[in-house]
């Protein structure tokens, strides 16, 4: 049964979804799970996770997402990109060039940001956008973010858009961007365009259709303790911490190779397999958080 970590380049109009369904055709692993999901309007990188990899998806939705996007100018829908309704023009100043760094540097500084009315998020027990649909104001209280990169790539004059690069935490809308970033230039603006460049190390360069031939897929499938390195700190085991972690027992820090520090680690065995991803929130060692069974 394969396992490990796939980089899909979801491709336009259908859903994260439905790229794991594509998956399960082709493939004969049933345990498959994604992180970080796209809109359908979105292309571009979803990490998949198949078999004991999945196990890794909350540790690889915390990365730090790379986005391309293309915002246009004058107009917003419903949804804050091209697939929702049409709700509101308001004039694009012709100057509007010049108020543009002062916006983009706001806007690296950004530390809050509310998300869009129409998101998966819960507001009190119901999803957001099911209620955004028939019709009821909701209010998401605005949420932690962090802009690690905001550039311009091009702008245009007509119809007035631009193009950017954007680096930013996990939680953070680049819809809402759209949103926040317009308002800035005295005007509205809703997503044209939204390309998903990379997630944490995996990057579009490594990537996969969901509809490529099962032989290219499995191919392209990354290992568990490859994919764990590359978000985790790596803890290396002695014997006596080996068994302690098949156990789901605390590791004293005697059983391993490293000093104490504050975190979340990988632990791998002598010969590099991952046996457990473990947290220090103990005073002589680390909790055993997953376990990993050798395949």
């Amino acid at each position: 049964m394969p396992t490990g970590v796939l980089v899909v380049d979801k491709p336009l109009g259908i859903t994260s979804f439905d790229v794991v369904a594509r998956l399960l055709k082709r493939l004969s692993e049933r345990k498959i799970g994604h992180t970080g999901t796209l809109d359908p309007m979105a292309t571009g990188v979803l990490i998949v996770c198949l078999g004991e990899a999945t196990k890794l998806v909350n540790v690889l939705n915390v990365a730090t997402k790379k986005y391309r996007t293309t915002i246009a100018l004058g107009s917003t829908t419903d949804t804050l990109d091209a697939t929702g309704t049409l709700i509101s023009t308001l004039p694009v100043a012709p100057e509007w060039t010049l108020a543009l760094p002062n916006v983009l540097g706001a806007e690296r500084q950004r530390t809050m940001q509310v998300p869009p009315a129409i998101s998966a998020i819960h507001v009190d027990g119901e999803r957001a956008y099911q209620r955004a649909r028939r019709g009821e104001v909701v209010n998401i209280p605005e949420r932690p973010v962090r802009v690690l990169q905001l550039e311009c790539i091009a702008s245009f004059p007509e119809p007035p858009s631009l193009t950017l690069e954007v680096q930013v935490s996990k939680g953070y809308y680049v819809r809402s961007l759209a949103r926040d970033l317009a308002a800035g230039l005295g005007t509205v603006g809703h997503l044209t365009l939204l390309e998903r460049l990379s997630v944490g190390d995996f990057s579009l360069t490594e990537s996969v259709r969901c509809d490529a031939p099962e032989s290219v897929l499995l191919d392209a499938l990354i290992p568990v303790a490859t994919a764990a390195r590359r978000v985790l700190r790596v803890v290396c085991l002695t014997g006596e911490g080996v068994r302690r972690a098949q156990m789901g027992q605390r590791i004293l820090w005697s059983d391993t190779s490293s000093s104490p520090s504050e975190g979340t680690f990988a632990l791998m065995d002598e010969n590099e397999t991952l046996v457990a991803i473990a947290s220090n929130d103990e005073t002589d060692g680390l909790r055993v958080v997953r376990g990993f069974v050798a395949r």
